[in-house]
């Protein structure tokens, strides 16, 4: 119960309509689901939920923007139909090491238009005879199996997809702005004149939740310490700057 509590704790001290990265990992389902993850996470692009003692995809939320999807060690067998209906847009997914052993299984994802990458690494399925060749034919949506394509090539690390999509848009920007001097100093201008957000306005932020483990206790430091640290060191500045200014006068 008492991790169940600090599951539910974490999720509700964050807003989880902001939440793009959630990683539950080591993190113990309660009838096969996390207690906390809802429909609400409706900006959630990645879910790590590996060796959570999952059974079954009966309880996932709807997540529309889900993207990559982590479920290796768990203990899923089948099931795999909610996938489409919940998480439309997946184009990455990890069953490694679940109980998956047959073809018939994994026909369900085919309703998973978007689907690239498909591990099924150290699940049963993988001692059939011709599984890669099966699997291909079967998903022919995807590239890439247990982490090679069709020709045993390696995908591309996610981190390098994501370097070459950044180098992509500083081009993109470099292109943009170039043009006559004479619009730098406009948009200059309009720059200086503040943002566009209105009045009381905040810019909405997204960030990463990882809900930590009994393990880690010992190395888990509250958020805002250091903070607190500095507010107490500038308190002495404030206390110590008018004797240090009457001695100077005293001079």
């Amino acid at each position: 119960m008492e991790m169940k509590k600090r599951i539910n704790l974490e999720l509700r001290n964050r807003a989880p309509e902001k939440v793009t990265e959630l990683v539950l990992d080591n993190c113990r389902s309660s009838n096969g689901e996390i207690e906390g993850l809802n429909d609400s996470f409706k900006e959630l692009e990645f879910l790590s939920m590996a060796n959570v003692e999952l059974t079954s995809l009966a309880k996932l939320p709807t997540l529309s923007k889900l993207r990559k999807l982590e479920l290796s060690d768990n203990i899923i067998s089948g099931g795999l139909e909610v996938l489409a209906e919940r998480c439309p847009n997946l184009t990455y997914l990890n069953l490694s090491g679940n109980k998956i052993k047959d073809l018939g299984t994994v026909e369900a994802l085919q309703n998973l238009k978007n689907l690239k990458s498909l591990d099924l690494f150290n699940c049963e399925i993988t001692n059939l005879e011709d599984y890669r060749d099966s699997i291909f034919e079967l998903l022919q949506q995807i590239t890439y199996l247990d982490g090679f394509d069709q020709e045993d090539n390696e995908a591309p690390d996610s981190e390098d997809d994501d370097d070459e999509e950044g180098d992509e848009d500083d081009d993109d920007e470099d292109e943009d702005e170039a043009g006559p001097p004479g619009e730098y100093e406009e948009e200059d201008d309009e720059d200086d004149g503040g943002s566009d957000l209105g009045e009381g306005e905040e810019e909405e932020e997204y960030f990463t939740v990882f809900v930590k483990d009994e393990d880690d206790d010992d190395d888990y430091v509250e958020e805002g310490g250091d903070e607190e640290e500095e507010e107490g060191i500038r308190g002495e500045k404030r206390k110590r700057d008018p004797e240090d200014e009457g001695e100077e006068e005293d001079d």
